[in-house]
């Protein structure tokens, strides 16, 4: 099960009250906050960014180690790098994607496009169409 959580550094700022927020598996994710709660509200978008970031330019998504304070991109961001990524490792064209799904070639751009926002039946459905299904947990804060 692929849950897309990576270890996230919490340091403090020379400003009183904020923290600077990296992640040592995802070095283009760097980000701070005016406090705990605003650095880890703004960790989760920086992650988020940088893994679509990795997707957009056909790297694979680094391995995550967990040593630290674990964060997630928001769910429909997770969903929609699960299925672009699921995607690129089913080896099938965009075509055959949308064969499977029953959708046509134009629905099939917009779910694998990562700055396009896709509803979650959808995304269920193409993955789904790839053989895998979503998994919803809840783990502590």
């Amino acid at each position: 099960m692929k849950t897309y959580a990576y270890a996230a550094t919490f340091e403090p700022t020379e400003r009183e009250g904020g923290f600077t927020v990296i992640f040592p598996d995802v070095p283009e994710a760097i980000t701070e906050g005016n406090d705990m709660a605003d650095a880890h509200a703004m960790a989760t978008d920086a992650l988020g960014t940088a893994l679509l970031t990795y997707l957009e330019t056909d790297r694979p998504l680094p391995a995550p180690a967990p040593n630290g304070t674990m964060i997630t991109p928001e769910p429909e961001l997770a969903m929609k790098i699960s299925v672009i990524e699921t995607f690129r490792e089913a080896g099938i064209s965009r075509s055959e994607l949308v064969r499977r799904m029953g959708k046509d070639e134009k629905e099939a751009r917009r779910l694998l496009d990562p700055d396009v926002s896709t509803k979650l039946p959808l995304l269920v459905s193409a993955l789904a169409a790839m053989g895998k299904r979503l998994v919803i947990g809840i783990a502590a804060a």
